[in-house]
C-alpha cells in the first residue's frame, strides 16, 4: 500500500482532483475502504479473510508527516484482520512501529523478527495467528525478507531469523494445535515464494508482498497467473498471490478446503480499483482533514518539466530509468564544486514517477519520501567497482540496491553470476571518459542511507574516508535542480548504463534507439546466448517467471516459455527434466 492515502495516477503518483474528475485515478484509502465493505457484503463476513503483506509505512507526505497514525487509522476502517510486517515499516526504527502496533485493531504476525527482550515490539509481534472463519480455525504465519537490515533499520535489538526455518517452526507449532489450514503472509516476495515459501511442508496458502508483483489471468503484462500454483511435498498445490503494490488493485483469492484441510481448488483475480469503484464519502472527508496541513506544501511548484520521468519499479532496478538520472545527477551539480564527480542513487530510494508539465514539491516527495540527506566520501576505484557489483547482485529478486549513477558509465551481463557482472567502468574526467582506476580515491555522493551500508553497500562504510551524511535534503535538491533546468528534459536512456548479453560482442550493432523506444531496445539487448536458447535444465527453485527474467530480461515473458512446453504448466517444474527455451519474441 506504501501509504497511498490518496488516490494515485498512471505514474504512482497522487492523483490531482482533475484526473479524478475525469475518471483517470486508481486507489486510496477511500476506495479500499469502499472495496473492502462490498467484499464482505457480497460474501458475507464470515466468509471473508482480509490480508496485508507489509509496507503500509512510506510513501506519501502523508506517512511523511504522521508516521503511521493515518495508517493505522485507515487500516482499522478497511477491517484488517491480519498484516505481516514489511522491511519499510522500520524506516523509523522501533518507535515508529511501537507506535503503530499501539493503534491498530488487529494482530501483526512476524516468525521472523525477533525483537530481544530490551527490545519496546518485545512480546507485540507474535510469530502466527489462528482465526476463524464460519467455524473453522486457519493459521496465519507472518515474515519478512531476510535482508530486512540492510533495507531498513530494525536496530540492534531486533534479529530478523531466516525465513524458512521461522515459517516452518511456527506451521509445525500451529500443526501441533490441530490447525489444518495455515496461510504463510509473506514480505519476501513473489519469486521467492514460488521457489521455498510455497514447498514449506504444511503451508497451503502464500499470499505475497515485497516485489510488487502484478498477477492477473489473461492479462499479458501480469507477471504470472492469479493464483500462481505450485507443487508442495505434502502433495498438494499451493496457490500463491500478490496484487501488485500501492492499492491499485485489491486482491481476491477464493480457496476451497477439504475436511483434511488440503485445498481442492483456489480461483480469483485482482479487483482493479478504478473509477467504477466509489470511494468512500466519510474516509474522503477524513482525508481532506488530514491533509488541510500539508496541502500548501503539496502545491508549492517548484518547476516544469518536458516529458514524464520514468521512475518504475521495473526501469530503476534493472536497468538506466530517467527519475535515477535526475536524482543522480541533481546529486552530483549540489556538490560537484566540493570537487566530488560521481553521484550514485539506489534504484529502491525512487518510489514515483512523475508526469509532464509543473511539477510540484508534493511530486517531488512523493518520489522521495525518506528524508534522506546528501552524503559525501572518497574511496577506492576497486571499492566502487564493488559497489557496483552489489547493485547488480539482485537484479533477479527486483531488489532495490540496483545503481543509478552521474559521472559514470558501466554495463552490466545478468548471464553471469552475482559478483562478477559489470565491466567496462568508466568514469567522467572533464569533457571525456576514461577506465575506472582500481587504486586511485574518487569522491563521491550518494544518500545518507546508501552510504550507511543500506541495501548492501556496506564497502561505503568500510571504505570509505573523510565521510559526510548531513548534506542537505535529496528532496529539496532535487527540487531546486528542476527549478534551475526548467523545463527539465527527462534522460530516458543516456548510455551511462548498458545491459549486455553474452552473445552481443558477436551479434552485428544495433542501430541507436530513438528516445522514444530506448527502454524496448535495451530489453532487445537482453537475448540469451544462441548456445544456450535451445533448453533449459530444471534445476530447484526454477519457475517460468525466473526462467523468462534469465533468457529475456523480462519476466514479463514468461508465457513464451509456458506455451512452448505445454506439459510443463506453472503448477510446479520438475527438477532434472528439460524445457524448450525458443528464440524471445
Amino acid at each position: 500500500w506504501h501509504s497511498r492515502i490518496e488516490s494515485i495516477n498512471k505514474y504512482d503518483s497522487t492523483c490531482g482532483q482533475k484526473d479524478e474528475a475525469d475518471g483517470k485515478c486508481f486507489g486510496g484509502a477511500a476506495r479500499l475502504v469502499a472495496a473492502a465493505a462490498a467484499e464482505r457484503k457480497a460474501l458475507g463476513a464470515d466468509s471473508v479473510l482480509f490480508l496485508s503483506a507489509g509496507d503500509n509505512f512510506q510513501g506519501s507526505l502523508f506517512y511523511s508527516t504522521y508516521k503511521g497514525t493515518v495508517e493505522a487509522e485507515f487500516l482499522n476502517r478497511m477491517g484488517l484482520d491480519v498484516m505481516t510486517i514489511g522491511n519499510h515499516e522500520f524506516d523509523d526504527g522501533e518507535p515508529g512501529l511501537v507506535s503503530f502496533l499501539g493503534a491498530v485493531k488487529f494482530p501483526v504476525v512476524s516468525a521472523n523478527v525477533l525483537p530481544g527482550y530490551k527490545s519496546g515490539l518485545a512480546g507485540k509481534i507474535p510469530p502466527s495467528v489462528i482465526v476463524e472463519r464460519g467455524g473453522q480455525k486457519i493459521g496465519v504465519v507472518g515474515a519478512v525478507a531476510n535482508d530486512t537490515d540492510e533495507l531498513s533499520s530494525p536496530g540492534d535489538g531486533v534479529l530478523i531469523a531466516q525465513d524458512v526455518a521461522s515459517i516452518k517452526a511456527a506451521v509445525d507449532a500451529l500443526v501441533a494445535q490441530g490447525i489444518d489450514k495455515i496461510i504463510a503472509l509473506t514480505h519476501v516476495g513473489y519469486p521467492r515464494d514460488l521457489a521455498v515459501i510455497a514447498r514449506i511442508p504444511g503451508v497451503d496458502v502464500v499470499v505475497g508482498g515485497h516485489s510488487h508483483t502484478y498477477l492477473a489471468n489473461g492479462d499479458e503484462k501480469a507477471a504470472g497467473p492469479y493464483p500462481t500454483l505450485v507443487d508442495n511435498p505434502d502433495g498438494h498445490k499451493v496457490p500463491v498471490v500478490q496484487a501488485g503494490s500501492y492499492s491499485r488493485y485489491l486482491g481476491r483469492l477464493a480457496v476451497t478446503f477439504d475436511d483434511k484441510g488440503v485445498v481442492t481448488q483456489a480461483k480469483g483475480d485482482p479487483l482493479l480499483l478504478d473509477a467504477s469503484v466509489t470511494p468512500d464519502a466519510d474516509v474522503l472527508a477524513r482525508i481532506a482533514e488530514l491533509g488541510a496541513p500539508i496541502e500548501a506544501l503539496k502545491k508549492k511548484e517548484v518547476g516544469t518539466s518536458a516529458g514524464p520521468i520514468d521512475a518504475a519499479r521495473d526501469a530503476c532496478r534493472t536497468g538506466e530509468c530517467a527519475m535515477g538520472n535526475l536524482v543522480a545527477d541533481a546529486m552530483l551539480a549540489r556538490v560537484k564544486n566540493q570537487g566530488v564527480t560521481i553521484a550514485i542513487q539506489n534504484g529502491g530510494g525512487l518510489r514515483s514517477s512523475i508526469d509532464g508539465g509543473t511539477v510540484t514539491m508534493g511530486e517531488v516527495l512523493t518520489v522521495l519520501p525518506f528524508q534522506n540527506t546528501v552524503a559525501t566520501f572518497r574511496i577506492k576505484g576497486a571499492g566502487l567497482l564493488a559497489a557496483l557489483e552489489n547493485g547488480a547482485s539482485q537484479i533477479e529478486e527486483g531488489a532495490g540496491r540496483f545503481a543509478q549513477v552521474a559521472g559514470m558509465k558501466y554495463a552490466f551481463d545478468v548471464t553471469k553470476p552475482a559478483g562478477a557482472r559489470i565491466s567496462g567502468v568508466m568514469v567522467a574526467e572533464g569533457d571525456a571518459y576514461v577506465p575506472l582506476d582500481p587504486d586511485k580515491l574518487y569522491s563521491v555522493a550518494t544518500n545518507n542511507y546508501v552510504r550507511a551500508g543500506g541495501d548492501g553497500y556496506k564497502m561505503f562504510v568500510t571504505d570509505a574516508q573523510d565521510a559526510y551524511d548531513y548534506g542537505p535534503n535529496v528532496e529539496d535538491v532535487v527540487a531546486d535542480y528542476i527549478r534551475d533546468n526548467s523545463p527539465y528534459q527527462p534522460l530516458n536512456a543516456s548510455g551511462r548504463i548498458t545491459r549486455i548479453a553474452a552473445e552481443a560482442a558477436a551479434a552485428p550493432a544495433p542501430e541507436p534507439a530513438k528516445p522514444a523506444e530506448a527502454k524496448v531496445e535495451m530489453k532487445a539487448e537482453l537475448s540469451p546466448p544462441s548456445a544456450t536458447a535451445g533448453s533449459h535444465t530444471i534445476v530447484s527453485g526454477d519457475n517460468f517467471w525466473n526462467l523468462a527474467k534469465t533468457y529475456y530480461g523480462d519476466a514479463q515473458k514468461w508465457k513464451t516459455i509456458a506455451t512452448a512446453n505445454p506439459g510443463a504448466a506453472a503448477k510446479g517444474l520438475v527438477v532434472g527434466s528439460q524445457l524448450v527455451i525458443p528464440p524471445a519474441n
